[in-house]
């Protein structure tokens, strides 16, 4: 197992991240998006997590502008960014989608991100879906690389399994990985990436904590039970719904950190109001025994 460098924990996120995936879908202007940025800075949301696929790959140059024009708000922040997946577009006409963990791709891909977000380090960068035809060892020494070239100050990955994870993590010391995890998607909870965490003492990110929004207009049989479950709770507590499941994230020890997807600074108060809840554990379980439709063996 390598050893911890010695800045491997100097990277701190903030408790809730901000998810600019649908930053491009917000129709803000240079300005909005400044004053947008502010806003979560003053609520304590300093890490904003980007992919370089995102917005047909236009949504890291979208808040790149608004960095550019005003550059002062770098130094109060925290970038993360994914690399790997190679999406088929007009100006990218692969013949299929399909992941790239190739040295050549992940350093050329690594330094496009530091143009559009004009900054010179990213503090986090991630493996965005697990390469099959990864070579650990390769993609090691393009992460040493690249740090030693100061461009990116830590590394990890997204939607790996516990397995992927260690592989890579024994080749050189991961940050993160990156999970779906809500009351309307448990997996995370049963297939060892958060036993992973905790054994390793690495916070993971989730991404996702209302299910894309279906836990609010989902129409399915889950979605209905558990939003009923929770609307209740959330009313006995005095919270939003929004509230109520990013305190059900935040309750598990393994200490995540819950990623934002909203554009309204209503949203991300919500979001940050979580940090003073505290669910008991009759209150979670209530919420996990709504998302399995059935209590516990």
């Amino acid at each position: 197992m390598p050893q911890p460098s010695a800045n491997h924990h100097a990277l701190e996120l903030s408790p809730i991240v901000a998810g600019l995936w649908r930053i491009t879908d917000w129709n803000l202007g240079v300005a909005e998006r400044v004053r947008w940025i502010e806003q979560a800075l003053q609520l304590g949301i300093t890490s904003f997590d980007h992919a370089d696929i995102y917005g047909g790959y236009r949504a890291e140059a979208a808040f790149g502008a608004a960095l550019k024009a005003a550059p002062s708000l770098r130094e109060h922040m925290q970038l993360v960014t994914k690399c790997g997946i190679r999406l088929r577009s007009a100006e990218r006409p692969y013949r299929v989608n399909h992941y790239d963990t190739s040295a050549a791709y992940v350093r050329a891909q690594v330094e496009q991100s530091l143009r559009n977000l004009h900054t010179e380090r990213l503090e986090l960068v991630l493996i965005h879906r697990p390469d099959y035809l990864m070579d650990a060892a390769a993609l090691a020494e393009t992460f040493t690389a690249l740090t030693a070239e100061g461009k990116v100050a830590h590394w990890g990955v997204s939607n790996h399994s516990a397995s992927q994870f260690a592989l890579l993590h024994q080749q050189h010391r991961l940050l993160t990985n990156q999970l779906e995890l809500s009351p309307l998607h448990l997996h995370a909870l049963d297939d060892g990436t958060l036993d992973q965490a905790q054994q390793l003492g690495l916070r993971p990110m989730i991404w996702s904590p209302l299910a894309g929004g279906r836990l609010f207009n989902g129409d399915d049989e889950q979605a209905v039970r558990v939003r009923a479950e929770m609307t209740t709770m959330a009313a006995r507590y005095g919270i939003s719904l929004t509230t109520l499941a990013f305190a059900w994230i935040l309750r598990h020890p393994s200490r995540p950190h819950p990623i934002t997807g909203t554009g309204r600074i209503e949203g991300l108060r919500d979001a940050v109001a979580a940090l003073q809840v505290s669910l008991d554990a009759e209150d979670w379980y209530a919420i996990w025994t709504a998302g399995k439709g059935h209590p516990v063996p």
